[in-house]
């Protein structure tokens, strides 16, 4: 692996429309089997109660779990095929971070974990999911430069 194909895989992540639009200021590092993906609070993301909503622990955790797969795999884009979550705290302010590892690899299958933290490095959550490789070849049409 190298740092081209991280730095890739970096750029695709964060000009995804759905982190310039909406999840504005995630931040992304991508390494051999590991990836951390941060986030700023603000209310946007509240749910009735005044903590983030569920989907930002979903969407930070599988991010997480999936781009530490992804940096393994240098050819195709990697499919989530499931991803389990559980909330242990709710955040409400500051800087939340997941952090992702690879725990099982095989040929076309692997299983990663994350970790949610919030800044006073307290556990928030975590997930476990399944991963897949496709059959979409990595490239500039879907964002890898």
């Amino acid at each position: 692996m190298d740092d081209l194909h991280y730095d890739k895989l970096q750029r695709m992540y964060l000009r995804a429309k759905v982190n310039t639009e909406i999840y504005d200021t995630t931040t992304c590092l991508i390494k051999k089997g590991e990836a951390q993906i941060g986030l700023t609070l603000s209310d946007k993301y509240f749910h009735a109660l005044g903590a983030i909503h569920g989907s930002v622990y979903f969407k930070l955790l599988d991010d997480a779990a999936f781009f530490a797969v992804s940096s393994l795999v240098t050819d195709v884009f990697v499919l989530t095929t499931s991803f389990n979550i559980q909330m242990i705290r709710p955040v409400s302010a500051g800087v939340i971070k997941a952090i992702g590892t690879v725990r099982f690899k095989s040929k076309n299958l692997f299983v990663a974990e994350s970790t949610l933290i919030d800044e006073k490095g307290r556990e928030i959550g975590f997930g476990t999911g399944n991963f897949a490789k496709s059959k979409i070849v990595l490239s500039k049409e879907i964002g890898y430069r």
